[in-house]
């Protein structure tokens, strides 16, 4: 059952209710009233929450601020059997409230040809950009936001970088980055299971020609846009150079896509990388480790002979016709 209080019975209902769970979200209200329960859905106009005996709607307007407990530091909620990490049931919040919480992941991955984006995937500095960020590059460094105990952002440029994996087909490559403070780095999780839908509002947060941690907002026109044998994401989230291996986020600040191109002659058509991809490449990193010594490293796919006819490839029948 869902409840919607009204402003006059704000701070008794609230004061009344109030949880005794430490790790609850708390939302202070303009009347002086809280509530504590656990956030499960927030939009730019309201928010749903459970306080054990029923959920309760909120109108943005009469919320002075919201406190909210970061499920992420549950590792319970956390699947750490991989290098990038999932969560389970995350709240819902509006692109606002997500983008506080998890724009630290992003990166700024810069070469000597030029910069993208980049997300960090777990507390160790393995980060995932697009391959074609760093393709026949070898000096990378990175830009990170590192929280601070006043809760700002310290701008901090990383030049240990390390190339691990490079898969030039999907367009994705596995950096790992080295805390100046040897610390634990702040990281985005994965979607657990791919549930986008076209409609659900999406956002991108990365460094748009350089301009630093910009974020655009846009739902999902497809999720089934094909392109040589791939399936891509679209959307109308604003995607422009510099973007390109930066994350889309949903509204439960999961990554369900790492941005990778834009149609320039059209408006509104830029496209993600999904992260069923990105899975599949990091379980399989040592079939496209990165060689050191050969910056052109990476498996790379090329693309089979034509057919002039039915039958034999042009190519093979022209060199079966040679060896006679």
């Amino acid at each position: 059952m869902i409840k919607q209080v009204k402003i006059k019975l704000l701070t008794f209902l609230f004061l009344c209710c109030a949880l005794s769970d430490a790790s609850a979200d708390i939302v202070r209200l303009n009347s002086g009233g809280e509530v504590h329960g656990k956030i499960i859905k927030q939009t730019d106009n309201k928010l749903w929450v459970d306080i054990g005996s029923e959920v309760i709607e909120v109108e943005m307007s009469q919320v002075k601020e919201v406190d909210a407990a970061d499920p992420i530091d549950d590792s319970s909620d956390l699947d750490t059997s991989s290098l990038f990490r999932t969560a389970v049931q995350l709240p819902e919040r509006s692109p606002r409230e997500q983008a506080k919480r998890v724009g630290a992941s992003v990166i700024k991955v810069s070469t000597p040809g030029g910069l993208g984006s980049g997300v960090l995937l777990n507390e160790d500095g393995y980060a995932i950009t697009n391959a074609h960020v760093i393709q026949g590059e070898t000096d990378l460094r990175a830009t990170v936001w590192i929280p601070q105990e006043d809760g700002t952002l310290k701008r901090t440029t990383i030049e240990d970088v390390v190339i691990i994996a490079v898969n030039n087909h999907l367009d994705l490559a596995l950096l790992q980055l080295s805390h100046p403070d040897d610390e634990p780095f702040d990281f985005s999780v994965l979607e657990e299971a791919e549930k986008i839908e076209v409609g659900e509002t999406v956002f991108a947060i990365g460094n748009p020609l350089g301009l630093e941690r910009s974020m655009s907002q846009g739902v999902i026109s497809t999720k089934q846009r094909s392109f040589d044998g791939l399936t891509y994401i679209q959307t109308d989230a604003a995607i422009n150079p510099g973007n390109s291996g930066g994350p889309l986020f949903n509204s439960q600040g999961e990554v369900v896509g790492i941005t990778n191109m834009g149609i320039t002659a059209a408006e509104s058509l830029n496209f993600a990388i999904p992260t069923r991809y990105v899975k599949d490449f990091i379980r399989n990193r040592e079939a496209f480790a990165y060689d050191e010594k050969n910056p052109n490293a990476g498996h790379l796919y090329h693309k089979p002979p034509k057919r002039s006819e039915n039958g034999i490839a042009s190519q093979l029948k022209d060199s079966n016709n040679d060896s006679q």
